[in-house]
């Protein structure tokens, strides 16, 4: 699949901001075998008096930007095409969990992509003994058809409601809340395979959504994503989960960066100096680009 990626994030400050810095992970990334970014930019208005562009530990693009000047709006806007041609999911060679420990204990490697550095507990996703109890009743002959049922549970048990939590939420609140949004669900669903000792990491990105039949597609309607990746041992690799929709992650799924949780990889983190409050605002769009036959 081809798309053209429209990402629009607006900040108005109730008091003039007389300086900040801040760093920004909302740029795709080309993944070998799966996808590649054909052309992107980034740009901020006002624009910042310093911008540095670099690759962090996990691989992720940042760009760090720096403001000198009063300002009492921040618009960040990124543009990208992206083709994504996911490889279908093999005939599943995973291990159960006594296997995967195993094999766990013969990877040597501290490499970004390492499973030692996703089974720990995270700020956002610590180990919980409810929400390891709840992931147990998952455990099933196979490290992948045990991800696979931990997220089409977490599916059907959790209601989607944008109000219920906030970015500072953690798994263990949203847990007991029984609601929350694609955030929560893979932060619940990380501690729970953690808990269970398989190496689970979060995924940020885009996904592309179809509106209901006969209406149009309604621009600015769509939002970053998240969902779950999990290793499933020597020769599975990691696998990929989306537990709000309860699927696998498909096409449609457009990968930005991989953390431990969202700590790792929110769209801005940063300081200001100023006072009162802000409100922001997030406006995206995922558009398929018709692919012209030869």
């Amino acid at each position: 699949m081809l798309y053209d990626i429209k990402l629009h994030l607006h900040y108005d400050y109730a008091a003039a901001a007389g300086g900040g810095r801040h760093q920004v992970r909302v740029m795709p990334q080309t993944i070998a075998g799966v996808q590649r970014v054909i052309a992107a930019s980034l740009s901020f208005q006002p624009m910042p008096a310093e911008r540095a562009d670099f690759s962090d530990f996990f691989g992720n693009n940042v760009t760090s930007i720096a403001f000198r000047d009063a300002h009492e709006t921040l618009d960040i806007r990124m543009n990208a095409r992206v083709s994504v041609l996911r490889p279908e999911p093999d005939l599943d060679v995973s291990p159960d969990i006594s296997g995967l420990r195993a094999q766990l204990d013969l990877v040597r490697s501290l490499s970004p992509s390492a499973p030692h550095h996703f089974l720990a507990a995270s700020d956002h996703a610590g180990i919980d003994a409810a929400i390891t109890a709840y992931a147990r009743d998952s455990l099933a002959s196979s490290t992948v058809a045990t991800a696979a049922d931990l997220c089409n549970r977490i599916h059907r048990d959790f209601a989607y409601d944008g109000k219920a939590t906030t970015v500072q939420t953690r798994a263990s609140d949203a847990f007991v809340l029984k609601r929350g949004v694609c955030q929560d669900f893979s932060h619940i669903m990380i501690a729970g395979l953690r808990g269970l000792g398989i190496p689970a990491g979060y995924v940020s990105g885009f996904l592309r959504t179809i509106p209901p039949k006969g209406k149009p597609r309604l621009e600015g309607a769509d939002a970053m994503h998240a969902w779950v990746k999990a290793w499933c041992g020597r020769d599975a690799g990691w696998q990929e989960f989306d537990p709000t929709n309860g699927m696998r992650a498909s096409n449609d799924h457009i990968t930005v960066g991989y953390g431990r949780d969202y700590s790792d990889v929110a769209p801005i983190v940063g300081v200001l100096k100023t006072t009162g409050g802000q409100v922001g605002e997030q406006a995206v769009d995922v558009i398929p680009v018709a692919m012209e036959k030869v």
